[in-house]
């Protein structure tokens, strides 16, 4: 199932985020989210995979996040949610087995059933994590995310593609023992 997925698909609040909203004095919201969630869709589409942003609301701060971490197909204000999916699936040429959708309320429940792979957020309904493939253990806002995508991409042997690029300007007489393996166990 994991070896075909390469087209990750994230809801916002309570995944990207905490589930907050705040509001400030002229009714913006402001959105806490986790550097460690960011990188992890940054090594996520280094490695040539896509990525979009499906959420029920629309907020300019989203836009913002997506910009940041390189994310150009955002779907904002979608309170029927599985027609979105059909159109990012279409944009990226995909079949809903090749998809992975992390969710984490009951309005995520119709995608998550119809996606290859299914992720809810630690905290999530019992309804949406029975829908759930996997479980998180990180919250939503504090590296969900990040453990999707390091799952996959470990599980497709990707990983190491990743940890290259850092690995490979350590010092040749590092010991072993403090090298990060490149291939999982």
């Amino acid at each position: 199932m994991l070896d075909r997925i390469d087209l990750l698909i994230l809801d916002v609040d309570g995944v990207l985020t905490d589930g907050r909203i705040i509001y400030d004095s002229r009714g913006a919201d402001v959105k806490a989210f986790h550097v460690v969630d960011g990188q992890g869709v940054k090594y996520w589409l280094r490695v040539g995979h896509q990525a979009a942003i499906l959420s029920g609301r629309a907020s300019r701060t989203i836009r913002i996040r997506a910009r940041d971490i390189g994310i150009d197909a955002v779907y904002e204000n979608a309170k029927d949610k599985l027609p979105v999916l059909e159109k990012i699936l279409k944009r990226f040429g995909r079949t809903p087995d090749r998809a992975c959708y992390v969710g984490d309320d009951l309005l995520d429940l119709p995608v998550m059933a119809h996606v290859g792979f299914a992720a809810a957020t630690a905290g999530a309904p019992d309804e949406v994590q029975r829908m759930a493939h996997y479980v998180t253990r990180r919250p939503g806002g504090a590296g969900a995310v990040r453990e999707v995508v390091e799952l996959i991409l470990k599980y497709q042997g990707r990983w190491g593609q990743v940890l290259a690029r850092y690995t490979d300007q350590l010092p040749p007489g590092l010991p072993a023992r403090r090298r990060p393996r490149r291939d999982p166990e």
